[in-house]
């Protein structure tokens, strides 16, 4: 008796490498908008924020969290440098840590030799620190409001940081000259997620939860 062979059915043949474009295509635009709207990376350039943040970490910026508020005391944004405060003419995004808001009063310093937000000492742990050495809060003696919609900001290490301090004394005091504008914030850094040995999250530290508004100033 022979064996009745069914016709075999044709392959399909595989629509992965038809879609393989598509779906390149999805993901690279996914992370072009992600990038533009959403977060993006950031390497540290400078000894600035040491040891906070290294030179050569890697950190995630969130880009919108200053769409629906502003930024706070504390918190480290990446911003676009004024011009008075780049190394040259092309545009520079710097990393910095946000010390007062507009309207407060920032001095140095009180007997403890702490900077003074609106009348509250910091203490500020996160200031660099090598071989029990400590950065001051500041090298010399200043007094200082924020005009509304600016910020004061200063790196961690402040013996290497082209800050609100160093162009304070600069330009002689200069409000506009010493602080950045609210809108030339990127977003705020977040995380450190690279090198793996570093990762961290760079959350507020609590030093800044005692700081009164303004208007309650004396």
């Amino acid at each position: 008796m022979i064996e009745e062979q069914l016709p075999q059915k044709p392959k399909k043949s595989s629509s992965f490498w038809k879609e393989l474009p598509i779906l390149l295509g999805v993901a690279i635009l996914v992370a072009v908008l992600v990038r533009a709207f959403l977060l993006q990376t950031f390497y540290i350039p400078s000894p600035s924020m040491e040891h906070t943040l290294d030179v050569n970490d890697r950190v995630l910026v969130n880009k919108i969290v200053y769409d629906f508020r502003s930024p706070e005391r504390g918190e480290i944004i990446v911003f676009q440098a004024p011009s008075e405060w780049r190394s040259g003419l092309v545009d520079e995004d710097f990393i910095k840590r946000v010390i007062a808001v507009g309207g407060d009063r920032v001095e140095c310093c009180d007997a403890q030799k702490r900077l003074e937000v609106n009348g509250h000492p910091l203490d500020e742990p996160y200031l660099f620190n090598e071989n029990g050495i400590s950065d001051p809060a500041a090298d010399q003696p200043f007094d200082f409001t924020v005009p509304k919609g600016r910020l004061w900001v200063m790196g961690d290490h402040r013996a290497a940081s082209g800050d609100s301090l160093e162009h304070w004394k600069q330009s002689n005091g200069d409000p506009l000259i010493s602080t950045i504008t609210e809108d030339s914030v990127v977003g705020r850094a977040f995380v450190v997620f690279w090198p793996v040995g570093r990762a961290k999250w760079l959350s507020v530290p609590e030093t800044f939860n005692g700081v009164p508004a303004p208007a309650a100033v004396g």
